[in-house]
């Protein structure tokens, strides 16, 4: 009888541990405020097994920032998801795995499902002197300083419209009163736009600021009203010079006998004269 109970026994727990799924959550314990954070799902539990990943905000109580899906697919490989920061206030903050099923599934006892998280929010420490808005036909101008660097320098990351223009380390010059360190640093830029500069010290992410780079511009042309003289084309005729006619013959009043009559005295009175000389 006794066996008979111990075998029982065993049957449960192997049932029992056959129905039990693993599924381990990992995060960072810490992250700067404004960079992805990144966390790793493992499990073993069926394909198309479906959570939540579900980010909150722990100061007072706890308040939902974000949420995002994840399925187990048939290999049940390693899945990543990425938590966005950016603009989040430092404190403290949780991440948890909540099943969608209708049923919560039975975990085995070494399951991971919830990690707090701390984020560290360094953006008070820049100072920025240079406008946030400048002219896209000047290289950008990034000045200012940052709390107790001193003259250990700093990293810039400008990255534009097109994607990364700059990306280096620049001097700073400690200010003797404070203990900031004072940069100024010119950059090239390729047109208007916004432009996110990253700053990045020795101690790792510490903010980025946003400068714009309007378009400038387009002028307006009014066009004034223009009067068309309408343009009259004058032909001048030659003038016809009429051909002088010629003369009309005049008929002799005198008859053609009283003609030949005086013909005939004009031979006589020339023969007479030539005798007589």
């Amino acid at each position: 009888m006794k066996r008979i109970i111990l075998l029982a026994l065993c049957l449960m727990c192997i049932a029992g541990t056959a129905s039990a799924y693993g599924l381990y959550l990992k995060c960072p314990e810490s992250v700067q405020s404004g960079l992805p954070l990144k966390c790793s799902i493992d499990s073993d539990f069926p394909a198309g097994t479906s959570f939540n990943i579900v980010f909150y905000q722990t100061q007072y109580t706890s308040t939902e920032v974000s949420r995002q899906p994840v399925t187990i697919q048939d290999n049940q490989a390693t899945q990543y998801k990425i938590v966005d920061t950016k603009g989040l206030p430092g404190g403290n903050y949780k991440v948890e795995v909540q099943y969608m099923g209708a049923d919560e599934p039975r975990l085995r006892s070494d399951s991971v499902t919830l990690q707090m998280i701390k984020i560290i929010d360094r953006s008070s420490e820049i100072t920025i002197t240079s406008p946030l808005t400048q002219s896209p036909e000047e290289p950008l101008r990034i000045e200012g300083s940052i709390y107790k660097l001193g003259n250990n320098g700093v990293k810039i990351e400008v990255r534009g419209p097109d994607g990364v223009v700059f990306d280096n380390w620049i001097g700073s010059k400690e200010n003797i009163q404070s203990g900031a360190g004072v940069f100024t640093k010119q950059v090239t830029v390729l047109g208007p736009g916004d432009y996110e500069v990253m700053f990045t010290d020795a101690k790792g992410y510490i903010g980025t600021v946003t400068f714009h780079m309007p378009a400038p511009a387009t002028p307006v042309i009014t066009a004034e009203p223009v009067t068309i003289t309408p343009t009259i084309k004058t032909t001048t005729k030659a003038p016809t010079t009429a051909p002088t006619p010629w003369p009309t013959a005049t008929q002799s009043p005198l008859s053609p006998i009283t003609a030949l009559l005086g013909i005939a005295g004009a031979g006589l009175i020339a023969v007479f004269v030539m005798r007589r000389t």
